[in-house]
């Protein structure tokens, strides 16, 4: 079996999530960036400041489908760099909301 390419292909759930997400239109994934941010409060602070240092070094340079949107960018780092209990907790929440405004947009 090959390794995981990116980091969140580890966890299927969090691998899921991010691949809907990308698939949203930018309304709500900027309501899934919005929720992801509020993980800021529960990181501690060297993790905030190699943030800012991904978010430089790819704001518009990167080929990942999140690298033109600064508040993505530093969304989906906050969700890279959180525990894994963490990331697994807001994969699942962000699966259900996305599944949830899929639903309310088809009828």
């Amino acid at each position: 079996m090959s390794e995981a390419r990116r980091w969140y292909d580890k966890d299927p759930i969090l691998k899921e999530a991010l691949e809907l997400l990308r698939l949203q239109p930018s309304d709500t994934r900027a309501e899934a960036a919005d929720y992801i941010l509020k993980l800021q409060e529960q990181v501690a602070a060297d993790v905030i400041e190699r943030l800012y240092e991904t978010i430089t070094k790819y704001q518009g340079k990167g080929n990942r489908w999140y690298d033109n949107d600064p508040v993505m960018i530093k969304a989906i780092e906050m969700l890279r760099l959180a525990p894994p209990k963490m990331q697994r907790m807001a994969a699942l929440k962000l699966l259900l909301s996305l599944e949830q405004n899929s639903v309310d947009t088809e009828h």
